[in-house]
């Protein structure tokens, strides 16, 4: 017999350990399934399903029936809210190891839709609910990951009320750069691909495509940043970058 069946390999992936599908992800240790024991990542596993996504794609409309939540793997999720004349606002973006979705809801209160190509971790809603009914560590680490967006919510508030125009184009690349690849702790160099076009960074700052092209142009000049094509942004300190967020 050579490796066994189809079956039997799924068998061993899911109860040798840790689940193969867990050990590369970001989410295993940073979102919430940090909180799980080896055990109660294989019952994870068994009712998860990676989901891959182009981007552009509709992951969920407002006002959809939540069927299932998602650890977001890789990629970028734009969450947005469209007001009765059909005009958009971003309202918020999601990275590794972000969790997908509102606890207990019947009916998601956004929109979400993948700003670039997008890797997701899918688990029913059923099955995670029972999970979390059963797991106090899960449920406090769902409740820290939901109290730090509200806490980065507050904070770009701030940004979007206070600042100038200049400082929210700094603010927004910031973000992006740290979030992207947190092991820059906000130091360094840091390379990227922009995930909202023009369009939507302006949309996301209140601002015109104009004055973000202008702010972006600055930027470069000034040597802050530099672009290679369309989206390839290389920050070579975002300490100076920083010093621009106001």
């Amino acid at each position: 017999m050579q490796n066994g069946s189809m079956e039997e390999k799924r068998l061993d992936i899911h109860t040798a350990g840790v689940p193969l599908v867990c050990r590369s992800c970001e989410a295993r240790h940073k979102g919430m399934c940090g909180a799980l024991t080896e055990s109660e990542l294989v019952t994870l596993a068994r009712q998860t399903r990676i989901v891959h996504h182009a981007a552009g794609a509709e992951l969920a409309a407002e006002a959809m029936p939540v069927e299932s939540y998602a650890n977001v793997m890789r990629g970028v999720v734009k969450l947005t809210k469209i007001l009765e004349d059909g005009r958009q606002q971003i309202v918020g973006l999601q990275f590794a190891p972000d969790f997908m979705g509102r606890l207990f809801s019947r009916e998601s209160v956004v929109s979400m839709e993948a700003a670039s190509d997008v890797e997701l971790c899918r688990v029913s809603k059923g099955a995670l609910e029972r999970m979390i009914a059963e797991n106090p560590a899960l449920e406090h680490r769902l409740m820290q990951q939901t109290l730090r967006e509200l806490d980065e919510a507050r904070d770009w508030m701030v940004t979007l009320g206070r600042k100038t125009a200049a400082e929210k184009v700094s603010s927004f690349l910031y973000l992006i750069a740290t979030h992207i690849d947190p092991t820059t702790e906000g130091q360094g160099l840091s390379v990227f691909d922009l995930p909202l076009t023009r369009g939507d960074i302006a949309d996301f700052l209140g601002l015109t495509i104009e004055t973000v092209s202008r702010q972006i142009s600055q930027l470069r000049a000034d040597r802050v940043i530099s672009i290679e094509g369309v989206r390839r942004v290389t920050v070579p300190d975002l300490a100076a970058l920083l010093a621009r967020c106001g």
